[in-house]
Parts: structure tokens; sequence; C-alpha cells
């Protein structure tokens, strides 16, 4: 096998993503089909879900809310009879969540937050576990943090905790299934691009007092690259932990998100 070969999926893989119709989920989703692989999706929003399978026929989905394991449930339904097995997870499901002091959060929205960002990481993993220990197709988990997970995030805690706590998951699972030569990793991105990052950062300006274009310019001065990444770019990088040059690559956290000093 050539070199650039060993750095994209081999053709095939059979690949559930979580919230994958929607933003950086559907780029991940979009970036596998076009490699080759069988993808599946689950997401909250139908019309979204109905809207890639028209885009990109092939691609099957399921109406589910990560967070609630019945519904997670519905999804392995949908791998089982659309894909027949397991290869990859990309565990994406994620909320911005409430932006506020500490004290001024309410406790639902809090809950709210670590169920849609945290617990359905462990929802989707233990129902895909066992079928990618069936798979011997090179079998990858990626879990989706972000850099939120690696800095401090006044007034963002909840998110924060959430994203800390994948990481610490995937560090866990990565030693937990590498004896099945399983491989666990997380992207963590950093500000992308798109309308849920301009609801973050208009949210946060609100709090702060400052105009959404002052507080804009704040975010892309915390970036050693002052730039946004794109969904895009976090795709490439799920590619390629999934590819055969990414085979001694586990247990990792890696950020895709042009180097943010602080946040």
């Amino acid at each position: 096998m050539a070199l650039h070969d060993t750095l994209r999926p081999v053709p095939g893989l059979r690949v559930l993503v979580t919230a994958g119709a929607n933003g950086i989920g559907a780029a991940v989703a979009r970036a596998f089909h076009a490699a080759g692989a069988r993808v599946h999706v689950c997401d909250v929003d139908r019309l979204a879900i109905d809207r890639l399978a028209t885009e990109v026929p092939g691609i099957t989905g399921t109406m589910a809310d990560a967070s609630v394991a019945s519904d997670v449930d519905a999804v392995f339904d949908g791998v089982r009879s659309q894909l027949g097995g397991l290869d990859v997870l990309v565990s994406n499901a994620g909320i911005a969540g409430p932006t506020g002091a500490i004290e001024d959060i309410d406790a639902a929205a809090w809950e709210r937050t670590l169920a849609v960002n945290l617990d359905s990481q462990f929802h989707f993993a233990r129902r895909a576990v066992p079928l990618l220990k069936a798979s011997r197709s090179g079998p990858c988990l990626i879990a989706m943090s972000s850099v939120a997970g690696r800095l401090g995030y006044a007034f963002r805690t909840p998110y924060a905790a959430s994203k800390w706590a994948i990481v610490g998951l995937t560090k866990s699972l990565a030693i937990e299934l590498g004896p099945q030569d399983i491989r666990v990793n997380a992207i963590l991105p950093g500000v992308v691009e798109g309308a849920r990052m301009d609801g973050v950062i208009a949210a946060r300006a609100a709090t702060l007092g400052l105009s959404v274009e002052a507080m804009r310019q704040q975010y892309l001065e915390k970036i050693s690259l002052r730039r946004m990444v794109t969904a895009d770019d976090v795709a490439a990088t799920a590619l390629f932990l999934c590819s055969p040059g990414a085979r001694n690559l586990t247990g990792q956290v890696i950020s895709v998100d042009g180097n943010v000093e602080y946040l």
C-alpha cells in the first residue's frame, strides 16, 4: 500500500455519526461517505436527516435524542438493519448549554447540558462497543470534545465540565478497549465557523455587555492563527484517525483549533 493510501480510511467502513445531520456531524458524515464508507446518522432534527439523505443518497438516518437511552436503542436497530454491523462510531452529539455566572445557571439547564454532551457518550459507547469488538476493519471510536475540554471557560461551566469529562472517558476507554484492538480518540474543535458559533458569540457578548463584533474579535485574538476552523477541518481529522496511517494512535486528545491560547 502506498503511503498516501494509508492516510485515508479503507473503503467500505460502516460508520455511525451521532448528531450527524447538521454542522460538524453532517460534515463528518459527508466526508466518510465520499471516502467510500457506509454511513448512518442520528439527529433530533427529522427535516435535517431527510435533507441530508436527499443530498447524499446512500446516507441513512434515525431520528433520536442522543441523551435518551431508548432513542439510542432505536438508533442501533437502524445500524443493524442499514449497516449490518459497525466499524466506526463518531460520538458527536452536543449542545452549547447556558451562558452565565455559576450562581445564575438554572439547574435544569446544567442537567440538560450534561445529559446531551456526556450521557450520550455513555449511551452510544455501551451499545457500540460490542459491535466494534466484532469488527475486523480497524474499529475506532471518536469522541467529540472541545477546546473547552482542555481550557477553563468562564461563564460556560456546564459546557466545559462536560467536555473535560469526555476527555477522561476517552482516555479510560482507550486503555479498556486497546487489548481488543479498538482505538479511541477525542477531537477538540476550537472556534468553528457557523450558526452555532454565531449564537455562542452573541450570548457571551450579551453576558459581558459587549457588541457582537467586539466579542467576535476577542475570540479571534485568542487563536494563534487568527482564524476560525471549519467543520470540514474537523471531518478531515476524523477521516485520518480512522485510516491505516493512524493505526497506533489511541488515547489521544487532538485539538483542531488553530491553537486557541485561552478562553
